[in-house]
Formats: C-alpha cells, sequence, structure tokens
C-alpha cells in the first residue's frame, strides 16, 4: 500500500475538506419557552426538553447564588457572641 511521504499541513488538508458544505440540520421551536432550537437538543434559555426540565439555566444558578449569599450576611457572624 502507498504511505504518504510527508506529513500534511493546515491549509491543504482544510482546503480539501472546504467543500463538503455541511447543513445545519432543521430547527425547531422550544415547547415551553418558544426560543428556536436544534432538534433533539436541550433548550439553554430554560432548560427543558419536551416538556420536561433537565438543565439548571445560568439565571437560576446565578439566583440561588444570590439567595444563599443573602442567607450568610443576615445569618450572625459568630453564633457564640450571640449567647
Amino acid at each position: 500500500m502507498p504511505v504518504p511521504k510527508g506529513r500534511l499541513s493546515h491549509s491543504r488538508k482544510h482546503k480539501r475538506s472546504a467543500n463538503k458544505n455541511i447543513k445545519m440540520g432543521p430547527v425547531g421551536t422550544c415547547v415551553t419557552c418558544q426560543a428556536p432550537i436544534a432538534s433533539h437538543q436541550v433548550c439553554k434559555l430554560c432548560g427543558y426538553y419536551k416538556g420536561v426540565k433537565v438543565l439548571r439555566t445560568r439565571t437560576e444558578r446565578m439566583h440561588a447564588r444570590g439567595a444563599a449569599r443573602a442567607a450568610q450576611q443576615a445569618a450572625p457572624a459568630n453564633p457564640e457572641s450571640a449567647e
């Protein structure tokens, strides 16, 4: 079998695959928030897949973190001195 003599450069390799024209699949809408998403993917805005919550979104994590910080600041710094 023939074996290539040298390594292919990045540009030569990319030139060969430049015309494959990979098309994006069908785009659907999220059931809960109506945002455009690729089919069979979890919605990144609301975290739902086929009407079931499967992912905590960035805003939910941010609100939970803020609530935890507020609770920590509201609690006394040293519980022994409160007695």
